[in-house]
């Protein structure tokens, strides 16, 4: 049976998408430049990501904020764990035939108190991304993608900050939307 790894990045911030990732890693993955992705430089995780990108099975997706504005933010991250678990496997089963029945071949785990709608049995784990190898790189996937589309973000509305602060409620975001009004990837459900 192989472990799955899932997390989101996102839940916290103004704007933005909320992201995820699923990774399975194979048994030779280099697990030393592993960690909880908010406890490793931005270098560290840029180069552990193109490593596990490179390595191993993984699958990513993003749930825009006029979605998180409609269903939540709780139920947003669940729904972009659930399309990174579907992209995975695709990945995944291209050429595998012996992986079909995911059910008996894959056990996810899941950072935080919730279990998206998955194929395979799963557990969510507080702290998961500080404990488990295939969570640790579902993070640092989730957060350099995340972090990679709000610098493009930031190219098309300079004035918000958002390669800085990447959308999170920091001073000068909050600021500079109270001052210019909301951006157009602004959640407006959130308070700013």
């Amino acid at each position: 049976m192989l472990t799955v790894g899932l997390d989101e990045a996102g839940r916290g911030p103004l704007a933005g998408p909320v992201t995820a990732a699923c990774v399975v890693l194979p048994e030779s993955f280099p697990l030393e430049i592993l960690n909880d992705s908010k406890k490793l430089s931005e270098k560290k995780r840029d180069s552990a990501a193109k490593i596990i990108k490179e390595t191993a099975w993984w699958g990513f997706a993003r749930v825009e904020q006029d979605v998180i504005d409609k269903i939540n933010i709780l139920q947003a991250s669940l729904l972009a764990m659930s399309l990174a678990w579907q992209n995975m496997v695709e990945s995944f089963k291209d050429g595998r035939s012996e992986f079909a029945d995911l059910k008996a071949n894959f056990h996810a785990i899941v950072d935080g108190l919730y279990v998206p709608k998955i194929e395979c049995s799963a557990e969510a784990v507080v702290k998961a991304d500080a404990k488990y190898p295939e969570v640790m790189a579902a993070s640092i996937i989730a957060k350099t993608e995340r972090d990679r589309i709000m610098k493009e973000y930031d190219k098309l509305y300079p004035e918000y900050g958002y390669a800085t602060h990447k959308g999170y409620p920091t001073a000068a975001h909050k600021e500079v939307c109270r001052r210019l009004g909301p951006s157009p990837i602004q959640r407006l459900t959130f308070k700013y």
